[in-house]
């Protein structure tokens, strides 16, 4: 069943009906979503299994038609209950409890649902494959474990990972079998150097302010995907409308294809592509997916999201030896003399919500793949036209619906929380793979590899963390030229960034137009710190709200560190006036767009739009008269 939530919601709105009767179409049309979003103590046992079992193809933006998933059951146990390793690695120890796989020890979905904190978690799986399967290749596929680990099959060391929101792959053909016992590892750590987002890492993990309880060990799908002698490892487009040609990187995995066939289809016609000859492990060629005036008038926007998509074939000794499914869109995104963003050559006017992609029962792991696409409806429907990734590279189904459903969105670094040479290895290291993985989704439109200065604290004054988040702008550039950067979003900006974002939550917003006039940006003081580092300064870029509002209800404080920005509403009719009143004024402002804090409520911070089960909170039509102006 596939339905809009925002046509839905302007349908109702047309008509005059009451909320009442829309939140009962609401609910019929996602009952299974309220199915899903059960408290902790009503899912136990073996319904954790049946319930929270992901078994989509976890990887849209690069599919492989051969595929065995291996989420669901797994052995589980704590590394403090291991005393003889190699027993473990071989696969001869049975583990002493069960984990719901990609979800995180911490969280209910996982079946085991304990906060304390362990540094090391073993996880074994048995499984078995067809003999069509074994008499090919194979990848071992991660989509994200946190922070680094080791994987063992039937006893061999394949390989491991380090860094905590970023997928890997494994080459486990040698060892493959039909009966197979694959075994991994998992080493997270509290250490502040490393890239760890809004995960606590004082007291153990506890929860503290706007850090909430962490991931550890395997958090996103893991899946065993077949080739045959070379196999595609990444593959990324740089698409030109003014030409409908694509430059492409193309790096295969053991250099042995010796040819590659593109095939470009919209709308399920072929409009373009080509072969073209290989050399070794890493290759870059331009193809025509179009002529330039079916790339203009097919451009990937938010009103008209158009997607192309492409097969790309692998070739070794004329035979093919690799298939795999992509797409791409053909956009621009750029900054005119005025200081304004433009998507495809127009003034483009940002409306996002922050967006921490947090789940009540999976922490960082949703309970469903369709909770991404429910999530960007619900956000469509109340006004909005994008999100800011807080803090976190998200499952790539959001990125697959964002691209599909022309939403808007800026990918943002995981920070670090203490500036020293291993934290800049740390951050660089991981930035880079962040910014290829995310590179064929057009919905990407701004990177913010820094945020609120969080791991550069003294960069207002000190010249090697000034240095660091320009080295920071360019790596990005150097990466991915063709979106904009906010180098340190929110306060204490080097001049190296595209975009200025300011976080300020003043509880009202009658203040903002003085405040924050174009010709005082040099001088101002969201929060009471500096827009800029000194010896740095405004040079007319786009200025966004990047932070506001963030506004709890009384009501929906249970406890005494429930909290949001500024006193809690007591009533509907209190949020509605604040936020009316922070909304109408930013319309007013110069500004290129805002980012409202926040879409869901988040464990102990309260300010959310939807509750932490991803419900509406509010009047979804008044919402979205508010936010659209």
């Amino acid at each position: 069943m596939d339905v809009n939530i925002n046509e839905i919601c302007l349908y109702f709105s047309a008509k005059r009906l009451s909320i009442k009767v829309f939140l009962a179409v609401f609910s019929a049309f996602y009952g299974v979503f309220v199915r899903r979003n059960r408290t902790k103590s009503a899912c136990k046992g073996k319904e954790v299994f049946e319930m929270y079992f992901r078994n989509e193809y976890p990887r849209p933006q690069l599919r492989r038609d051969d595929w065995v998933a291996l989420n669901g059951k797994w052995q589980f146990c704590f590394d403090k209950e291991i005393t003889d390793k190699t027993a473990v690695t071989s696969g001869q120890t049975e583990l002493s409890q069960t984990i719901n796989v990609p979800f995180s020890y911490q969280y209910a979905a996982s079946g085991i649902g304990v906060t304390d904190y362990y540094a090391g978690m073993w996880y074994k799986r048995n499984f078995t494959l067809g003999k069509a399967q074994t008499s090919r290749s194979a990848l071992l596929c991660f989509n994200a474990v946190d922070y680094e680990c080791s994987v063992w099959l039937n006893g061999v060391y394949v390989g491991g990972h380090k860094g905590g929101f970023t997928p890997f792959t494994l080459d486990v053909t040698a060892q493959m079998q039909e009966q197979n016992t694959l075994v991994v590892y998992c080493r997270d750590t509290m250490d502040d150097t490393v890239a760890r987002g809004k995960q606590s890492w004082r007291d153990n993990g506890k929860p503290f302010g706007c850090w909430y309880t962490p991931n550890s060990g395997i958090w996103q799908s893991v899946w065993i995907e077949f080739f045959d002698g070379d196999y595609v490892d990444y593959v990324g487009f740089k698409p030109d409308p003014a030409t409908g040609n694509v430059e492409t990187e193309l790096d295969t995995g053991l250099g042995v294809a010796t040819e590659v066939q593109i095939d470009v289809t919209f709308g399920g016609k072929r409009v373009g592509g080509g072969k073209f000859m290989l050399d070794g492990v890493h290759n870059k060629f331009t193809f025509e997916a179009c002529d330039a005036e079916f790339a203009n008038s097919h451009l990937w926007d938010v009103a008209e999201p158009n997607m192309f998509d492409v097969d790309v074939t692998l070739f070794a000794q004329g035979k093919a030896v690799d298939v795999t499914h992509t797409y791409f869109g053909f956009r621009t995104v750029a900054v005119d003399e005025h200081g304004a963003v433009l998507l495809n050559g127009k003034p483009l006017y940002q409306r996002l919500i922050l967006d921490q992609g947090y789940f009540a029962e999976g922490g960082l792991t949703a309970e469903s793949e369709e909770m991404f696409k429910r999530d960007i409806e619900l956000s469509i429907a109340m006004g909005y036209n994008g999100a800011r990734k807080h803090q976190k590279l998200e499952d790539p189904y959001f990125y697959y619906y964002a691209d599909r459903m022309g939403y808007l969105v800026w990918c943002e670094m995981p920070s670090a929380y203490r500036f020293e040479s291993d934290e800049q290895l740390n951050l660089a290291s991981e930035w880079q793979h962040i910014v290829r993985t995310v590179v064929n989704n057009p919905s990407v439109i701004c990177f913010v590899p820094l945020n609120e200065s969080w791991g550069v604290e003294q960069i207002v004054n000190d010249k090697a963390q000034q240095r660091f988040a320009s080295a920071m702008y360019y790596l990005t550039k150097a990466l991915d030229g063709t979106r904009l950067v906010s180098t340190n979003d929110g306060w204490e900006y080097v001049d190296d960034t595209d975009i200025v974002g300011i976080h300020d939550y003043s509880f009202s917003g009658d203040g903002f137009a003085e405040k924050y006039r174009r010709d005082a940006l040099d001088d101002i003081v969201p929060a009471g710190r500096r827009l800029f580092a000194n010896g740095h300064k405004y040079h007319g870029q786009p200025v966004l709200f990047s932070e506001f509002g963030g506004i709890a209800m009384q009501r929906d404080a249970t406890a005494s560190e429930d909290w949001g920005y500024n006193s809690k509403a007591q009533n509907d009719d209190e949020f509605y006036t604040r936020y009316a009143n922070l909304m109408t004024n930013l319309h007013k402002m110069w500004f290129s767009g805002f980012c409202y804090t926040q879409l869901t409520d988040v464990q102990q911070e309260i300010n959310g739009l939807l509750d932490q089960h991803h419900n509406p909170k509010f009047d979804i039509a008044t919402i979205r008269k508010l936010t659209t102006g």
